[in-house]
């Protein structure tokens, strides 16, 4: 299984935020859209960041409430691991798991094609064990 697979089901709209948005704005964003995470790019195709529910918080713990007004380019991510099409869902999940976090912008020749998150891999994962399963009990009842 692969994350070109994941996306074909999922699909490959990316919402972003630009750069100069506010963090409160930002959160607003996340809340409306019902996300953890958002790509920040200014021209919804180059990646200059992303933003986490994590990066708002560590930013309010370390700045205040001054923070919310800054732009999110000031607590933003800004290296960026992407992953291409080609990764296999396990190597997702090591990146994932090595690097702490839930979301994994995809990207292909520098331009972002996708995000995939911790939940689509493990309802990929979930989906292939259950499949297994089901061809395990044909095999054995024929």
């Amino acid at each position: 299984m692969t994350v070109k697979q994941i996306l074909d089901v999922k699909g490959r709209e990316v919402v972003t935020v630009p750069s100069s948005m506010t963090t409160i704005g930002a959160a607003r964003f996340l809340s409306d859209k019902k996300i953890g995470a958002v790509v920040v790019s200014d021209n919804g195709q180059d990646i200059a960041g992303i933003l986490s529910e994590r990066d708002i918080v560590r930013a309010a713990a370390l700045r205040g409430a001054d923070c919310l007004e800054a732009p999110v380019s000031s607590i933003m991510t800004k290296k960026v691991i992407t992953i291409s099409e080609d990764r296999t869902i396990n190597q997702v999940m090591e990146i994932m798991t090595k690097g702490r976090f839930r979301h994994l912008p995809v990207a292909e020749k520098g331009k972002l094609v996708g995000i995939v998150s911790i939940g689509d891999v493990v309802r990929r994962r979930i989906e292939d064990a259950e499949r297994e399963a089901e061809e395990i009990k044909a095999y054995i009842a024929s």
